[in-house]
């Protein structure tokens, strides 16, 4: 039964939506192994094989196949429902993963073995952030209330990813870095078999339309494409930051630890903003909302390239993080009105899809730049092109049609 909800709904209210909180809760436990698992697995590479090259190998194609595949399984979720399709999603991607810190639990394993493991599993990653975010499409009928689950969703998607690696390190305490990737996979099942398990999510029925016709509704118009767009722009942004600060700390000779300080500082400041966008009354709607949101990432990250030293470094990249989550919930909030009932799953997808292509190419790009150019012209591109992405999406706002089922949704004022 969808739940609505007063014109100023908090936070709070999003829990109390009956089965919210134990739903929500189960669907976290998963999503802390995709905090864990890329970290895991690098280390996990490295004690084994003893080489950087192939741990990085091995990571880009999981991470690949996780990434790119993921609209495909979300399809596979809006087909057949969430109960059907992931339980043997995760129990696969589980099984992989255990496999894959048997074989790597002693130096020596064989790369070809591990890559094959790394790629299988990265094919069966069960996307539980998208098939999460269609529940609360499912379950929230009123949107200013959506807005608050969204932006509910993404801070507690940015802490996950923040204390994936601190568990990570306490493992690595007390076992090799192939436990922490078998933690990983019991992890990702059990809170996958106790989201599953929720009465909301066995509410949420599959799509009664065909594989063909489906396809053509999810891709009707360009509803979605300034969302996907404006992720992979925000994507590039981030994945761009994250070497550029490394590069940074080793001009400055600064310690790693600075390198983790200026990169929670970005996650710190994409929470804060993540929290009070949700807490707006927005009277814009989310479209015309969104190029500023990814300009004001643009903005920031200019900046960021005349800082003159940490602490401006520092200040400048949280002022970025502060527009990222909200950039990428408004992004999420407008693909699921885009998506008819029972599309939603993949339309989350494209976006989800779109920030991590997007975070890969700004690193490979960055990567190849940094010896080229100064820092302060790398921070300058990155910013450059969050606001190349802001114009173009700004721009195709007024022609874009209406999300299917809400003729004027797209132009006139929004409720959020």
């Amino acid at each position: 039964m969808p739940a609505k909800t007063s014109r100023r709904p908090s936070y709070a209210a999003v829990l109390r939506i009956p089965h919210a909180r134990r739903t929500f809760t189960t669907a976290l436990v998963g999503r802390l192994s995709y905090g864990m698992v890329s970290l895991a697995i690098l280390l996990t590479v490295t004690r084994a094989t003893g080489s950087y090259a192939v741990a990085g190998t091995v990571l880009a194609l999981f991470g690949a196949m996780s990434v790119f595949l993921s609209p495909a399984r979300a399809a596979l979720i809006d087909r057949h429902g969430p109960r059907r399709a992931l339980i043997p999603m995760a129990s696969l991607y589980a099984a992989l993963l255990a496999g894959f810190a048997a074989a790597a639990w002693r130096p020596g394993a064989p790369a070809v073995v591990l890559g094959a493991l790394a790629v299988a599993a990265g094919a069966c990653t069960p996307p539980l952030g998208p098939t999460m975010r269609a529940v609360w499409g499912e379950v929230v009928e009123d949107r200013l209330l959506l807005q608050r689950a969204y932006s509910l969703d993404g801070v507690a998607e940015e802490i996950l990813f923040v204390s994936g690696p601190l568990l990570v390190g306490g493992v690595l305490k007390f076992a090799s870095p192939a436990a922490a990737v078998a933690l990983s996979a019991a992890l990702v099942w059990t809170g996958t078999l106790a989201f599953v398990l929720s009465p909301v999510v066995a509410g949420v029925r599959p799509a009664e339309v065909k594989p063909r016709r489906s396809r053509g509704r999810l891709r009707g118009g360009r509803a979605l494409a300034q969302p996907v767009v404006v992720a992979a722009g925000v994507g590039l942004a981030l994945g761009a930051v994250d070497l550029l600060v490394i590069a940074f700390a080793e001009q400055r000779h600064h310690g790693d630890d600075v390198v983790a300080w200026v990169l929670a500082a970005l996650s710190a400041g994409s929470a804060l903003g993540g929290l009070l966008n949700g807490a707006v009354d927005w009277r814009t709607s989310a479209r015309r909302r969104l190029p500023l949101m990814a300009g004001g990432v643009g903005l920031a990250l200019l900046a960021a390239a005349l800082a003159p030293g940490l602490g401006t470094l520092t200040v400048a990249v949280a002022c970025a993080g502060f527009f990222v989550a909200p950039a990428l919930t408004t992004s999420y909030l407008i693909a699921d009105e885009s998506a008819l009932p029972g599309f939603r799953t993949q339309a989350g997808a494209w976006v989800n899809t779109a920030v991590n292509a997007g975070s890969s190419a700004g690193a490979a790009g960055v990567g190849l730049l940094v010896g080229q150019l100064s820092l302060g012209w790398c921070f300058a591109g990155a910013g450059a092109a969050a606001l190349v992405v802001a114009l173009v999406s700004a721009g195709g706002v007024g022609r874009l049609p209406a999300p299917p089922g809400t003729p004027a949704q797209a132009e006139a004022p929004s409720r959020v």
